[in-house]
């Protein structure tokens, strides 16, 4: 089975809106979060691998909302790849409502993998430690 990291988080009252609910631009930066916290899991940092030159930039996004959140609520957020080739990653991420396990959202993030001139490089022949990391918890 696929390996899923965990995310807890708190609701701020900056992260709502008039309505008194989570906007949903707030789940792309927790979707952020989890994606780093997934990434430590590997045994680097986000910011050690970019420093190697392995860059991840976003190409697409997707978010299904179906629950609202309020100010406060505890929210636990799951991450795992969902695909992934030598040139592109794909994560999938669960939101949920704590302590009952209410699933509130759930989204996918696309990135390609580049190096620092943003030009695409094939991760198993340039970074073979860390790709094989990455496929161990696929």
């Amino acid at each position: 089975m696929a390996y899923k990291s965990e995310t807890r988080l708190t609701v701020r009252y900056a992260e709502t809106d008039m309505m008194g609910i989570v906007h949903h631009s707030r789940y792309y930066p927790w979707f952020e979060q989890a994606r780093t916290d997934y990434i430590k899991k590997i045994g680097i940092t986000y910011s050690e691998l970019e420093k190697m030159g392995f860059l991840l930039p976003l190409t697409e996004t997707q978010c299904k909302y179906i629950y609202g959140l309020t100010y406060e609520d505890e929210v636990l957020i799951t991450c795992q790849i969902e695909k992934l080739t030598v040139a592109r990653i794909e994560f999938f991420y669960e939101v949920y409502k704590l302590p009952q396990m209410q699933k509130v959202s759930e989204g996918r993030t696309k990135h390609g993998i580049v190096d620092r001139d943003l030009k695409p490089i094939n991760a198993k022949k340039m970074f073979p430690e860390i790709w094989e990391r990455m496929t161990e918890l696929l």
